[in-house]
């Protein structure tokens, strides 16, 4: 499979939380979280469209100034999303500077902000041209745990407890759409942005009879023709399961996370969870609102995840984090055998 997301920690295991995915072919990216980024090159973060913050502790949000200086005077429109009180937060953090000049911009910058409670979103726009003031008509509708949805993928989310309320997020492909290049050469068709459009039109469930302008050879030149969606789809595509990839920061570890954070993540591809102390510290990271390693590892067992990346360790260990990554992963295998084999057992 020729994955669409390609995750990469921005800062390590140890530095700042940030997660930037890629997603190919579509020129765009999305971040879970927004702490240090100065290693991403302005070109890399003028793709990101759509931003999740886990909660607003310093080393998750610090990357935030550095996203909006990078965006103005770009025509661009950013997706925020944060918990309870964000938009209060973020428009404090805006009026900290003077506006006087915005207008001198030819290109608007808007920011598309949602504040997540656990009933409902709260949505507003705040836009360069209006020195980015909260707009009157916040907009509301229910939360089902489903943040933001497009035809290919959404973003699920669930709360957590890290003595405030804090957001881990899935990353969920609806279905991932292989190309059969043999197919493609056989029925003489070129590579182009149509398949694009072929795939966004599976995805939005159009008819079979869907017509879409395909370039082909024909007696040895290159024409234009309008072939419908059925026969292209049936033969040009396969389809399977779509990625996965989980995100959990910053959370204590008890039975109402441990559940909220397994059904959010099952099965998930790839699930970045924190680890911040070795289990021996566990009393330490039970008073700062933190996971062991072995806690982690745990969790990420009895979600079935395919692969755990343990990050978020504490800059304590950075002499010797192979000491984390080694106690969670040893949870992770020893939880995902011990599921195996009571899946297994006849008794």
């Amino acid at each position: 499979m020729n994955p669409l997301f390609h995750p990469r920690l921005v800062n390590g295991p140890l530095g700042d939380p940030a997660l930037y995915i890629d997603m190919k072919f579509a020129r765009r990216a999305i971040l879970f979280d927004l702490g240090e980024i100065q290693s991403l090159s302005p070109r890399q973060l003028l793709k990101i469209s759509h931003v999740f913050i886990s909660h607003t502790h310093m080393d998750h949000f610090i990357g935030f100034d550095h996203l909006l200086r990078i965006f103005l005077g770009r025509n661009k429109k950013v997706h925020f999303f944060g918990p309870p009180n964000f938009l209060n937060q973020l428009e404090n953090k805006l009026a900290a500077y003077s506006w006087n000049l915005i207008e001198s911009y030819s290109c608007p910058l808007d920011l598309v902000v949602v504040e997540v409670h656990p009933d409902y979103l709260k949505t507003a726009q705040l836009k360069s041209s209006n020195a980015f003031k909260i707009e009157l008509d916040l907009k509301t509708k229910p939360f089902d745990g489903i943040l933001h949805e497009e035809w290919s993928f959404l973003v699920r989310a669930v709360f957590l407890d890290h003595k405030i309320p804090c957001l881990a997020f899935a990353l969920e492909e609806k279905a991932h759409l292989n190309l059969i290049k043999t197919e493609l050469e056989r029925m003489g068709l070129s590579k182009g942005p149509w398949l694009q459009r072929l795939k966004e039109a599976i995805w939005k469930g159009e008819n079979d009879d869907f017509l879409l302008r395909v370039p082909g050879y024909r007696g040895g030149k290159l024409k234009e023709e309008s072939i419908s969606l059925g026969p292209l789809r049936n033969r040009l595509i396969k389809i399977t399961p779509g990625q996965k990839i989980g995100y959990v920061a910053d959370t204590i570890y008890n039975r109402q996370t441990q559940e909220a954070i397994k059904n959010l993540v099952i099965g998930a591809d790839q699930l970045f969870i924190e680890a911040a102390f070795l289990e021996k510290e566990g009393r330490r990271a039970w008073e700062k609102s933190h996971l062991t390693a072995r806690q982690a590892g745990i969790m990420a067992g009895e979600a079935g995840v395919k692969r755990m990346i343990p990050f978020h360790v504490s800059p304590k260990y950075s002499a010797d984090f192979e000491r984390v990554f080694e106690e969670a992963h040893s949870a992770f295998r020893q939880t995902s055998e011990k599921k195996k084999l009571s899946k297994g057992s006849c008794f």
